[in-house]
């Protein structure tokens, strides 16, 4: 009984209580699926649209089931007279000379993390600030970790190229921090507060400051290039 209930509405799909088809908005509506049209498959009532499942089965190769209580629909996986959509294209990696945009997000990232650690470094020192390793430990830990965010976004083989400058600049400014800390222990830092140029001028200073522009230019331009400053 409830299956000759189904086939008598024609299978329309109505999940709501005290609503007939009369009450339909727009009952000349046309279904159309993969380029297949089926006038008269559905209806809108109060904004809901509504799908008869015989059509839908039949415009789709598919088979309507009854069995007590449940109405099975099934579709085929695939089937050869139904256009399928055309697949996604996946965006393109990176290629081996260039850096992807993670990459570079990543390394510029870094960049300004280094930066955050050696200015405010700068500043105490020339200023005749103490400064202690647990001072310096957060800027560090900092730029470690954004170093190991690099490291991950690192994929293609300029990528690492790149990566290992941003290391080895991250280990001047370490070994810069740590003479630094080592000096203001031992009140040996008057020399660079008395002179404007000291610590500019400090070699260590000077290869991190041209490291840290090279690899800005060259994070900007996506294109691995070396320099000597780096190494």
């Amino acid at each position: 009984m409830l299956r000759n209930m189904w086939a008598s509405l024609a299978t329309l799909v109505l999940l709501l209580t005290g609503t007939i088809v009369s009450q339909a908005n727009n009952p000349g509506l046309t279904l159309v699926i993969n380029g297949r049209t089926a006038p008269a498959a559905v209806v809108q009532i109060n904004g809901k649209v509504y799908v008869d499942l015989q059509i839908l089965a039949s415009i789709t190769n598919g088979s309507l089931g009854f069995r007590g209580e449940r109405v099975t629909l099934t579709l085929p996986l695939s089937d050869p007279g139904i256009p399928t959509p055309a697949p996604a294209i996946p965006p393109e990696p990176a290629t081996e000379a260039g850096f992807s945009g993670d990459f570079m997000k990543a390394g510029i990232e870094e960049i300004a993390l280094l930066r955050e650690w050696a200015s405010p470094l700068a500043y105490a020192i020339q200023n005749g600030y103490p400064i202690t390793e647990h001072w310096v430990a957060g800027y560090r830990e900092d730029a470690a970790k954004g170093l190991r965010l690099a490291s991950a976004a690192a994929k293609t083989e300029s990528e690492r190229k790149a990566l290992q400058l941003l290391s080895n600049e991250f280990e001047s400014v370490r070994e810069w921090s740590s003479k630094l800390v080592e000096a203001s222990k031992s009140m040996d830092t008057a020399k660079y507060a008395m002179s404007a140029g000291a610590l500019q001028n400090d070699p260590l200073s000077q290869k991190i400051i041209a490291c840290g522009h090279f690899l800005g230019s060259m994070l900007g331009s996506g294109t691995f290039e070396d320099n000597p400053s780096c190494h």
